[in-house]
C-alpha cells in the first residue's frame, strides 16, 4: 500500500483512500460476463432469418369447406404469394353468393412478398448487429411484425370478401367473416381453418429473434462500454476491443 493510498490524522488512526472495486462481470480472463453470448447473438439472428427464409416457400394458412355435396371437403390452401388447393371450385361457389374472385385477395402484397421478408431478414440481421444499449429493445420488432402483419392483412381480406357481396348474387346470405382458426360456417358449408408450416417457421423465427435480443440485453449490460453507448453498438457485436495506443 502506498503513501499516496493513506492519509494521517491526529491520534494515529489511519483512514484509507477508497478504490472502486473492480465490476463483477470482469472475469478472470479479463473479458466482461457474457461476453461470449456476442458470436451466438448473430448465430441467433442468422437462424431466425433462415427460418424467415423458408417460411416464405410454404404455405402459411389451410381451409377447408365440408357440405353434403363435398363429404371429401374442398381446401384452399394460401401462402405468401398466392394460393392453392381448389381455387377454381371455391371461385364458383363464392359466385353465387357474390363474393369477389380469391385472385383479386391482397394483389400487392403477394407481389411485394419477397421484398418484403428480404427487408425484415435484412433489418434483424443488421439491428441485432449494430444498434446499440439504447436500441437493444427494438432489435425483435421486424420479426415480430413479420406473422403479426400476415394475420392482420389476412383478416382485412377475409373481411373485405365476406362483406362486400353482390347484393345481385344468385344466393343471398348475410355479411360474414370466415373464421381464420378452427371451425366456422359459411351458408350450408361448414369451414375449419389452421396455420400451416410457413407460419410455424415464422413463429420460430420470432423465437430466435427474441432470444438472439435476450442475449444482446445480457452482452450489452456487461459491456465495459455500457455507461457510454448509444445509438450504435461500437463492436457491432463481433469487433475485438480496441488496444490503448
Amino acid at each position: 500500500m502506498t503513501d499516496a493510498a493513506k492519509t494521517r490524522r491526529a491520534g494515529g488512526h489511519v483512514h484509507l483512500a477508497i478504490v472502486e472495486a473492480e465490476p463483477a462481470a470482469v472475469a478472470s480472463a479479463g473479458k466482461p460476463a457474457w461476453d461470449w453470448a456476442r458470436g451466438p447473438v448473430l448465430g441467433a439472428g442468422a437462424a431466425s432469418v433462415g427460418l424467415f427464409v423458408a417460411s416464405f416457400f410454404a404455405p402459411w394458412w389451410k381451409f377447408s369447406l365440408y357440405a353434403p355435396q363435398y363429404p371429401k371437403g374442398l381446401t384452399l390452401v394460401i401462402s405468401l404469394t398466392g394460393m392453392g388447393g381448389d381455387v377454381q371450385e371455391i371461385d364458383l361457389l363464392n359466385h353465387y353468393i357474390g363474393m369477389k374472385h380469391l385472385a383479386g385477395a391482397a394483389p400487392v402484397e403477394r407481389h411485394l412478398a419477397g421484398y418484403g421478408v428480404a427487408l425484415i431478414a435484412v433489418l434483424t440481421v443488421v439491428l441485432l448487429a449494430v444498434a446499440g444499449k439504447k436500441l437493444n429493445k427494438l432489435v425483435a420488432l421486424p420479426a415480430i411484425g413479420f406473422p403479426v402483419g400476415f394475420l392482420a392483412d389476412s383478416f382485412y381480406w377475409l373481411y373485405t370478401f365476406g362483406h362486400q357481396l353482390d347484393p345481385k348474387a344468385p344466393l343471398r346470405i348475410g355479411a360474414f367473416t370466415p373464421e381464420m382458426f378452427g371451425n366456422g360456417q359459411i351458408g350450408q358449408f361448414e369451414t375449419f381453418a389452421s396455420p400451416s408450416a410457413g407460419f410455424w417457421l415464422a413463429i420460430a423465427g420470432v423465437g430466435f429473434a427474441l432470444l438472439a435480443t435476450f442475449l444482446r440485453s445480457r452482452v450489452c449490460a456487461h459491456c465495459a462500454h455500457a455507461g457510454t453507448c448509444a445509438a450504435v453498438c461500437p463492436r457491432l457485436m463481433v469487433l475485438p476491443e480496441r488496444k490503448p495506443s
